[in-house]
């Protein structure tokens, strides 16, 4: 683990039910409330023997617990990889706006591709950066369909090799290694919670259903008093962030400082989303975060998902675990993003909702009505305000 990260981890890896008890009844000191630098996990571990796996995902799950966000290095996706993708996003962005603007999202009723700065908001806040986004593909639905969020289901659309070569093979390639990276650590956190490997990757449903995403962001300078990205939590289940050689991420600690991330060399930047923090009732934590930026910024995120369908259950996991959120007023009172009429109707606070989604699919839809509503509002007029 990386310096600057003093909790309960380091004796978390033989710590076993009895003792994790002493942590919530205070014999044990408890996890301190801020942290200056993000821990880094080496996942070649993960390729040891048994014994050293549980540690790992014992640290792993401590490390969720207290933080929500860490670094992970030996994560096996090959540097070439990584380059390529910010090579294609550095030709991609310095292009005319009207090549990029052959895949502008506001055309597309599934919510893909190429979209201006200032097109999203994150709790109301313009968010000063262009991006493009790809979801898995799929088969699209009726625009009328209901439950809503099948509509968004559908195709990417690609620039062709003429205008930016190998843009959907570079794409495609890192939407497949980070998938893997992710598919990894829903077993570690599997284990870490005291579930069979394979059981989350079990809730997540038909490989052919499933909705991931990938965003590849370009951040121009911040302006005073704005931000690339606003306060937020992630939507999903995990993140695998490429964050690139420019600084700018910031993580909030307990305390409610804002910390910068070094990201380590080679390092992905992980972090947890509001589905596993409620699916753990709150034992995981979906942490704030933002991007304010002084220079042009790159990175590349991957956001992992299940089935649209997939239900938000609570997890089978020991009462040691909710004892522990129960013990903690951080852990009780972590709230969700506001969905769109409580932002319009005020009252709630950033992140301070409750949890509005029992399915995967109502959960995105909420995020795509919060953040695009002039996109809703072209095209499905019916959800609009």
């Amino acid at each position: 683990l990386a310096q600057g990260f003093e909790s309960a981890a380091s004796c978390a890896t033989t710590m076993g039910p009895a003792e994790r008890a002493k942590v919530i009844s205070g014999h044990v000191k408890p996890a301190p409330t801020s942290f200056t630098e993000l821990p880094v996990v080496d996942m070649s571990r993960w390729r040891q023997g048994p014994e050293e796996r549980k540690r790992l995902a014992q640290e792993v799950c401590d490390i969720c617990h207290n933080i929500g966000f860490f670094q992970v290095v030996n994560h096996g996706v090959d540097q070439e990889i990584v380059d390529d993708v910010f090579s294609m996003m550095s030709r991609f962005f310095a292009l005319p706006e009207g090549q990029k603007a052959m895949i502008d999202k506001a055309q597309s009723r599934h919510f893909r591709g190429w979209e201006r700065v200032g097109s999203e908001r994150t709790n109301n806040r313009v968010d000063y950066r262009e991006q493009i986004d790809f979801w898995s593909d799929g088969s699209p639905r009726a625009a009328g369909v209901t439950p809503a969020y099948y509509r968004l289901l559908g195709p990417n659309t690609y620039l062709p090799d003429t205008v930016l070569p190998n843009f959907k093979s570079v794409s495609t390639r890192w939407f497949a290694s980070a998938a893997q990276v992710a598919a990894d650590l829903m077993e570690v956190f599997s284990v870490g919670l005291g579930l069979d490997p394979l059981h989350l990757e079990g809730l997540f449903g038909p490989k052919d259903e499933r909705m991931s995403l990938t965003k590849f962001i370009h951040y121009p300078p911040s302006p005073e008093g704005g931000a690339g990205v606003n306060a937020h939590h992630d939507t999903g289940f995990v993140t695998v962030l490429a964050p690139g050689p420019t600084p700018g991420l910031e993580v909030q600690d307990a305390r409610g400082a804002w910390i910068p991330v070094r990201a380590a060399p080679g390092a992905f930047v992980i972090n947890i989303g509001e589905m596993l923090q409620g699916m753990t009732g709150n034992y995981f934590l979906a942490t704030p975060h933002r991007v304010i930026t002084t220079e042009e910024r790159l990175s590349c995120a991957y956001f992992h998902g299940p089935a649209l369908s997939t239900p938000l259950d609570p997890l089978p996991i020991s009462p040691h675990f909710f004892d522990a959120v129960a013990a903690s007023p951080r852990h009780r009172g972590a709230g969700w993003m506001a969905v769109r009429n409580e932002l319009l109707a005020g009252g709630t606070e950033d992140m301070r909702a409750g949890q509005a989604s029992s399915v995967y699919g109502e959960q995105l839809w909420n995020y795509f009505v919060r953040s695009y509503p002039e996109n809703v509002k072209t095209h499905y007029p019916d959800v609009a305000e």
